[in-house]
Parts: C-alpha cells; structure tokens; sequence
C-alpha cells in the first residue's frame, strides 16, 4: 500500500482545514517546498497536493507550486483542486503533476470528464469520490449533492476508471480514525478498483488496517502536521 502525504495549500501556504471548512484553518508551514522536501529526504516517493485556492475559484490557481515541488524533487504528484477545465488540465499536467484528480468536474461535466479520461488514460486520471453522509460532495467540499457515493464510483468504473481517492468529509482533519466502512464497502463492490483512503487517519495501526481492506493507498495530512504520526513510524510501510 502507497503511503501517501498530503500538502494542502491556501495563498501559498501549507494548511489543514477541519471537515473541509475554510474557516477552520490551521497553517503548518508558510514555505510549502520545504515540506515537500522533508518528505523525500524521509524516504517518502509519493505526494498528494490540493490546491484549496483553486477549489474555491473553480480553477487552478497554485500551479507555480506544483511546479517548483515538481521540477525540485522526485516525489510522484497527484494534483487537484480547481480543475474544471481542459486549460486547468493541461497546465497541471505541464506544471509536473503525475496524476490528476477530478471530483467536481467528473459530478457537473461527465461528457468532459470522459473526454478526458480517454485522452490522457487511467493511470493518469484519479476519481476524487468525496462523500459527506455517504453523498457525494464538490467544490472543494463546499457544496452537497444527492449522489451516492457507491452509485457515482460504479458508473465511472464502466468508463474505465481505475483510481480513486475517498475521503469522508465527517472524518477528515478530526484525527477520529478513517472511514474503515466506506471502504470496506466500497471495494467489496468494486474488488478491482485501487482506492486510496483519505480522512482521519491518525495511526499505523489504521494503516495496518487500511492495507488489509485492500486499499492501494492511504493519504495521510493532519496525523502528520500534529505529530501523531511521524515520518519515521511510516518507514515500516515504505
């Protein structure tokens, strides 16, 4: 199982928020390269890196980031927040991002997001499959759908989707433990699927769990930036 931190950013700036909600910011490191860094000098390959900015304003904002993260080190990138366009595409995947994750896009464009899928692949394009009380959720968290979370994720694996990252908004930031249901849930439905568990996690042992669910990755914010988890515990898993 991929271990895989996370580096939220908000004007520039490494940030967590609680449950998705802007007003509940906290900021870790204003110099978001040096995260990054920290990150690959522990042995860590993999980064998943949202750009909150671009969620909000429904485009990419911090690609410069992505950039400068991109050009000055190895870490292998998954990038989202603001995507919803092929402009917003095309800049990220030029910015440096190995993968992409389409949430919004994939709720309010799915011709588009086909369209997409089709031209840039499925090892490139991830499902963001955010759910609060098991509906789907978009723009950055900060609107809710009637979709179902089960029903969305089955209709875009017809399509060929093959990664997609979960979060469960109730659990994300509140370092009370991951969604273990969701996704036992989720996979026992789609057993061919690479989910990447996101939200909550605030241990090893959930990841011990995480990986026996199956789960293909597990990203990791908040347990991180509050020390409940160290970049040490996690060499185990590397």
């Amino acid at each position: 199982m991929r271990i895989i931190p996370a580096i939220d950013i908000i004007n520039g700036e490494c940030v967590r928020l609680s449950q998705g909600d802007y007003n509940q910011k906290t900021i870790y490191n204003s110099n978001v390269l040096d995260v990054a860094k920290n990150f690959e000098d522990n042995g860590i390959q993999f980064l998943h890196l949202v750009d909150l900015d671009g969620a909000k304003q429904n485009q990419i904002i911090n690609h410069k980031i992505l950039e400068k993260i991109a050009s000055k080190t190895t870490l292998t990138i998954d990038f989202g927040g603001g995507l919803k366009s092929e402009k917003d595409i095309e800049i990220a995947f030029e910015s440096g991002a190995n993968q992409i994750t389409l949430g919004s896009l994939a709720v309010r464009s799915p011709e588009l997001f086909l369209e997409i899928l089709e031209k840039y692949g499925s090892e490139k394009i991830i499902l963001g499959a955010d759910a609060k009380n098991e509906k789907i959720a978009v723009s950055g968290w900060l609107e809710e759908s009637e979709i179902d979370i089960y029903d969305f994720i089955k209709e875009k694996i017809k399509y060929g989707i093959e990664y997609v990252i979960s979060t469960d908004i109730n659990k994300d930031g509140m370092l009370e433990g991951p969604s273990f249901g969701l996704y036992q849930k989720i996979i026992a439905e789609n057993p061919d699927i690479k989910l990447i568990a996101s939200g909550g996690i605030i241990s090893t042992k959930d990841l011990v769990q995480l990986k026996s669910l199956g789960c293909e990755g597990a990203i990791i914010g908040k347990a991180l930036y509050e020390n409940r988890i160290s970049l040490n515990d996690l060499k185990p898993f590397l």
